[in-house]
């Protein structure tokens, strides 16, 4: 790998405005964001967005506004999130597609995650892997654990590569329930990958304290990174994050440091096999 694609994953499902008033909750607040995240060095952008409430939705009208609003303010590539909140019914998972986004993301399988069960039975895998297929949606496999690997293994075998036929994963660490943030998990992670297609890419997303091994340990094994305020809302101890850009453009110092730059988004796109 000659560069780094750095994704940025502004908002998620879980933290409240009220708690951490930095968080971009509202359409201006994305834009705003993504405009920025761009410019320290994001190819990418993993979106959850919010309701007039500020609480987790994934109302196909305000996720079709979303992705044209983002494509008008910037040049990333615009991946909507399918999980949506634990909560969430597997249609208003599924719908998510329709909103035609360059990229969907597709959880490869149930994780406990904090209290909570992340649920995602095989047949909605299955959904959503050939639903993106129709639809030309490319999809970024996020991976809790290693058994999920196997998983994207029978996926491909019994239903072909993904619209694009570039196989990137996104290798979730850190969650209570899913595997450690930790260098020898992330080790472990990508000698499962070996079976996956030639070529095939992942990034790997460290929540909480365990964000800057991750992307240590990411670089050094020739992967991409995933950073935001979706995974971490500490810059260092004591030290709120301030904003999304913060984070990517400490990730974007790391990968020029490793020197592999940051991708920029046209890259990114050719990478990914994204055409849209």
């Amino acid at each position: 790998m000659t560069g780094t694609l750095i994704t940025v994953a502004p908002t998620g499902a879980e933290a409240a405005k009220a708690e951490v008033p930095a968080l971009p909750v509202t359409l201006p607040e994305l834009v705003e964001t993504a405009r920025g995240c761009q410019a320290a060095g994001a190819s990418m952008i993993h979106v959850h967005i919010r309701d007039a409430a500020a609480q987790p939705t994934l109302d196909l009208g305000l996720l079709r506004e979303t992705v044209a609003a983002l494509r008008d303010a910037s040049e990333l590539v615009v991946q909507l999130s399918t999980g949506g909140a634990v909560t969430d019914p597997f249609a208003d998972r599924l719908r998510v597609l329709t909103a035609e986004p360059d990229m969907g993301s597709c959880s490869m399988g149930t994780v406990n995650f904090g209290d909570e069960v992340f649920h995602n039975p095989w047949r909605l895998i299955v959904d959503l892997h050939t639903q993106a297929q129709q639809y030309g949606v490319v999809l970024e496999y996020e991976i809790f654990d290693l058994g999920h690997l196997w998983s994207l293994e029978r996926l491909l075998d019994q239903h072909g590569l993904p619209a694009g036929g570039h196989v990137h994963v996104d290798l979730v660490m850190g969650v209570p329930g899913g595997m450690p943030g930790t260098a020898e998990a992330l080790v472990a992670a990508v000698a499962a990958m070996r079976n996956l297609p030639a070529g095939s890419t992942f990034s790997a997303t460290g929540i909480g304290r365990t964000t800057l091994p991750v992307m240590f340990s990411a670089l050094a094994a020739g992967g991409h990174l995933r950073v935001g305020m979706e995974d971490t809302r500490s810059y260092a101890k004591g030290e709120p994050v301030e904003s999304n850009a913060q984070l990517v453009a400490r990730a974007a110092a790391l990968a020029r440091l490793a020197q592999r730059p940051p991708l920029s988004p046209a890259a990114a796109r050719e990478l990914l096999g994204v055409t849209r």
